[in-house]
């Protein structure tokens, strides 16, 4: 049984690691402010992460798993750890830039992105000051994560669509393609790095396999045993009013976490499972005004 620091912990991602690890048995302690419900089976440890304090300074974590924005949410976090064991930090393929080659290796150069803008920024200088101060951490680099706990509304909104009955606004002919990962697997993969402990710590995961955008919604309405009347939207129209993507497509190279961990969620089961966990937990979506934008200019 370790002893696990989840920052967070209180939606998608955090939410979900931290569920995982305590019900595998381990001792989760999850790091925020207690607004929200707090995961099942953990222990909480009520702070804002910017105002610490002596709070963590009396605990020893095996493990601490983060999910900071920003270098100064690392920089106060690591001042104010006492001792700990290993640390991973969930970064973003957004620290690519999207002139750079493609498919993004993890050598690959880090930069602005002109789509994701601060975000991608911040997570750079997260990445940075985390290697500069504690450079036997773990760095991984998700693409789009989606399934149990997403409080994202993209395949939701493909779920909402199927379950009204409606037709399915395509940008485009909907070839742009998208990689995305499963949350399990990203827990998953953090296990077979604790367990083998490569020489490398930083990781681009998600599936090898890319899905075009008509595909990835056929299988979100699939998931409700329905099929989609695809209507493709062309010309000047801004994709992101209408639809849960940017119009950028790019690709990661994840030959290295196959070689620790050589099977993922086939994505059809994937999004089943994150159908399962919508239908009971739609109100935990931040939802998106994208039925309002089509039928007031796409609609007819």
């Amino acid at each position: 049984m370790k002893k696990i620091l989840v920052t967070g912990g209180t939606v998608f991602v955090s939410r979900y690691i931290a569920e995982y690890y305590a019900q595998k048995g381990d001792d989760v302690c999850v790091l925020n402010r207690n607004t929200r419900p707090q995961p099942i089976g953990t222990t909480l440890i009520e702070a804002d992460r910017r105002n610490l304090g002596d709070i963590l300074r009396h605990y020893t974590f095996d493990l601490v798993i983060d999910t900071a924005y920003t270098a100064r949410d690392v920089d106060l976090l690591l001042d104010a750890l006492g001792s700990f064991g290993d640390y991973i930090l969930i970064s973003s393929s957004a620290v690519y830039p999207e002139t750079a080659p493609q498919p993004f290796a993890e050598e690959s150069p880090i930069g602005p992105n002109s789509y994701w803008g601060r975000y991608g920024t911040d997570k750079i200088e997260a990445e940075r000051a985390l290697t500069e101060r504690a450079p036997g951490t773990y760095i991984l680099r998700p693409p789009y994560l989606y399934g149990p706990m997403d409080n994202v509304y993209r395949e939701a909104f493909v779920f909402d669509c199927a379950s009204l009955g409606r037709k399915f606004y395509l940008p485009k002919d909907g070839s742009q393609r998208l990689q995305f990962f499963h949350i399990r697997d990203l827990c998953r993969f953090m296990d077979a790095l604790l367990e083998k402990r490569p020489a490398r710590h930083i990781f681009n995961v998600g599936n090898r396999d890319t899905v075009t955008l008509r595909e990835w919604a056929e299988l979100c309405y699939r998931a409700l045993g329905r099929e989609p009347e695809f209507v493709e939207v062309h010309g000047d129209v801004e994709q992101r009013s209408y639809f849960s993507f940017y119009d950028y497509e790019y690709r990661l190279d994840v030959t290295r976490q196959y070689e620790l961990m050589d099977s993922v969620t086939d994505l059809e089961t994937g999004i089943k499972e994150a159908w399962e966990w919508y239908r009971e937990n739609g109100d935990k979506v931040n939802k998106k005004p994208y039925f309002e934008f089509i039928d007031s200019n796409l609609n007819g």
